[in-house]
């Protein structure tokens, strides 16, 4: 019988052993790139993991400015789909057909779903010292959401589905009654 030997095991993958050693570290302190805002080489630690950085006030209203700011775009956004919207609102066409009916519908529903999210969509906004800013910006969204209703009632109204013509209403008007009649007489 022929005798099992145990082969040697084989050396792992150049990728393994790759990731498994460190990088070296660059020779002298100076280096042709240099180092992106916010590294410190001396807070390194291990292998070139960082320790976690204080929290400092200025950390604190720089995270207030950067909120501010991310709420100012979500805000703002729905003012970006207004030319948009205008231009598909235009391109259908004013004739009732299913292509226009669901553009309009689609036009009604995310204003009106904005409208009620508002308090949810800025919730992760919120800070004791943003309360009073984040008014304002909590206004100017709900004005560009009423920009875009407006714009479906535009639509709407040239549809001819709004009635806002006297003969839309005719029959809630009575016939009028004369008060004089008038005969013609013959010579």
């Amino acid at each position: 019988m022929a005798s099992t030997q145990s082969l040697p095991p084989l050396p792992p993958p150049k990728y393994v052993v790759d990731l498994n050693s460190p990088l070296p570290r660059p020779s002298g302190s100076t280096t042709s790139i240099p180092d992106p805002p916010g590294f410190s080489r001396k807070a390194t630690t291990g292998k070139g993991r960082t320790d976690k950085p204080t929290s400092t006030p200025s950390k604190t209203a720089e995270t207030d400015t950067l909120k501010l700011k991310k709420a100012w775009e979500i805000a703002l956004a729905p003012s970006k789909q207004l030319p948009m919207n205008a231009i598909m609102m235009y391109m259908s066409g004013n004739s009732l057909q299913i292509f226009s009916i669901m553009m309009v519908f689609m036009l009604f529903k995310g204003p009106i779903q904005g409208l009620i999210n508002t308090n949810s969509v800025f919730s992760k906004f919120e800070s004791e010292t943003l309360r009073g800013k984040l008014l304002g910006v909590k206004l100017i969204y709900i004005a560009m959401q009423l920009l875009l209703l407006a714009l479906g009632i535009w639509k709407v109204n040239a549809m001819g589905l709004l009635p806002t013509t006297r003969s839309d209403w005719l029959a809630w008007e009575s016939e009028r009654q004369p008060a004089e009649k008038v005969y013609f007489a013959f010579n």
